[in-house]
């Protein structure tokens, strides 16, 4: 069993969703929510409406590491202790390893400087640098323990789906269709490719790696999709051709974009895609 917990926000999100999952070995929390009141009351309200206890719970599975996805894990393991799966690229972001955050902060840097942003991208960077002082010490510490592909958790099939985050990982429950899909797949809107760096600084071709990632889900039968914002989706597979058509015509669109300024451009220097 599958039990939704959801916090209603008045943001495009729609809602923040974790779930806690009742398997035969005891509970499983999928992702964590945010860090918020309301939503520490609504996980207790839910164990306690079930007839459950927090103690009940053996293990917490992050579909990957934003913020609105680990926010009770810190409160959660002060009363009860349990291990934290996750894939390999997310606990450096979770502990705040600051050669991690470091080396992030330089690849923004570039990033603005090459694309031209001015003082703009100047502040955003400053902001970056300030974050990383001032959540230096907020760094999550767990028994964190990895996944990847083709790991089997709960008896759910773990499927490496980057794209909208370069640790996101998808549960699917192969013997009843259902996939435990975090951000990778949200009913009511796209799930952004996010800028990323590859951990030795390069820019992830994040778009390229979301589609294969979609393309990888209609490999399998998957009749539901829970989602980490939103309602459940009852037709995954056609939403993810919705998907791929969507980033189709934004990529004929740039393509006309750029093939129009070459046109109007006396500049002789060849045009280079970021």
């Amino acid at each position: 069993m599958i039990y939704p917990i959801t916090i209603p926000t008045n943001s495009d999100l729609r809602s923040f969703n974790f779930f806690i999952v009742e398997g035969s070995k005891g509970l499983t929390l999928i992702d964590a929510g945010i860090n918020h009141e309301a939503c520490w009351q609504q996980f207790l309200q839910t164990l306690q409406c079930h007839q459950f206890l927090l103690e009940d719970i053996n293990e917490i599975i992050l579909t990957h590491s934003h913020e609105d996805h680990i926010g009770l894990i810190p409160r959660i393991i002060e009363k009860h202790n349990i291990p934290v799966y996750v894939h390999a690229e997310a606990i450096p972001r979770l502990k705040r390893e600051k050669s991690f955050f470091e080396q992030r902060t330089s690849f923004y840097e570039r990033l603005y400087r090459e694309m031209g942003c001015g003082t703009e991208g100047e502040q955003r960077v400053q902001q970056l640098k300030n974050i990383v002082i001032e959540k230096q010490n907020e760094g999550l510490r767990a028994d964190y323990r990895t996944l990847s592909e083709n790991d089997y958790i709960i008896n759910r099939k773990v499927i490496e789906t980057p794209g909208h985050a370069p640790d996101h990982i998808a549960l699917i429950d192969e013997r009843n269709n259902v996939m435990l899909g975090g951000d990778h797949l949200i009913a009511h809107i796209s799930s952004n490719a996010l800028i990323e760096p590859y951990m030795n600084g390069e820019r992830r071709k994040t778009v390229l790696e979301y589609v294969e990632s979609l393309q990888k889900c209609l490999t399998y039968d998957i009749d539901y999709c829970y989602s980490g914002h939103g309602e459940r989706i009852t037709a995954p597979h056609l939403l993810i051709h919705k998907r791929l058509k969507g980033i189709e015509r934004k990529a004929e669109k740039f393509l006309s974009y750029i093939s129009e300024e070459e046109k109007n451009s006396e500049c002789t220097c060849p045009t280079f895609l970021p």
